[in-house]
């Protein structure tokens, strides 16, 4: 698990290509590695891959073939400019959201301006996910979290403060970029609660799908 809150910038060192699979070097710009254990997790661009080698400032990592085509990895050039994150420890303060650096799909940036001191970005969320992105909810982009501005149908708004422009690689975006998206846990949770049927005679929640009314008779809201 992640946090969101992006620990380290850095870029694609090296990249070898593996019957499919790929092996990545990835150096980092100031993110201490060297307490780091074999088969640690590490969020680039908000997938969660598993160190095998380490140095103080870099590491490498495997990739397959379906993670390579579900993120935006399988596309990244040499010297791309990455966001970096630690796993989640029980010490981590929890600043952003739960994020699990599992990538749901890629995201598109449509349109990016500066107003004020921010950056306002539009993106586009592939239709399957749309659904999950909610105005003032939670949305991890390239491993960083944030809050959705506004929604409407398929696309979506982010407002990108200082801080975060120059300490992400959102600097580096501009239209047309791809950008991992993982979208909110409990989304994902709630949808499968109120849609669950049941295989069997029991009586629970998911004999005919969470509802309003089984909460409330339940005692679980007032």
């Amino acid at each position: 698990m992640f946090t969101g809150l992006i620990e380290s910038t850095g870029h694609l060192q090296a990249k070898e290509e593996r019957g499919g699979d790929a092996r990545f070097t990835f150096s980092l710009n100031n993110l201490d590695l060297t307490n780091i254990e074999m088969g640690a997790s590490i969020a680039v661009n908000g997938v969660c891959l598993t160190a095998i080698e380490w140095t103080a400032n870099s590491f490498v990592a495997d990739a397959s073939k379906e993670t390579l085509a579900l993120t935006s990895l399988g596309k990244l050039g040499l010297n791309a400019v990455l966001n970096f994150e630690k796993s989640l420890t029980l010490q981590t303060p929890l600043g952003g959201h739960l994020v699990s650096g599992h990538v749901d799909g890629i995201a598109k940036v449509l349109s990016i301006s500066e107003v004020a001191n921010a950056w306002h970005i539009r993106l586009r969320a592939p239709e399957s996910l749309s659904r999950y992105i909610a105005k003032k909810g939670s949305v991890c982009l390239d491993g960083i979290s944030l809050t959705v501005n506004e929604v409407k149908e398929h696309e979506f708004e982010i407002m990108i403060i200082p801080h975060t422009f120059s300490a992400t690689n959102i600097h580096t975006w501009t239209q047309g970029t791809l950008v991992n998206l993982e979208v909110d846990l409990i989304a994902r949770y709630l949808e499968r609660l109120f849609s669950a049927k049941s295989t069997t005679n029991q009586q629970s929640f998911a004999t005919e799908g969470l509802t309003y009314e089984k909460i409330l008779n339940s005692g679980l809201a007032d």
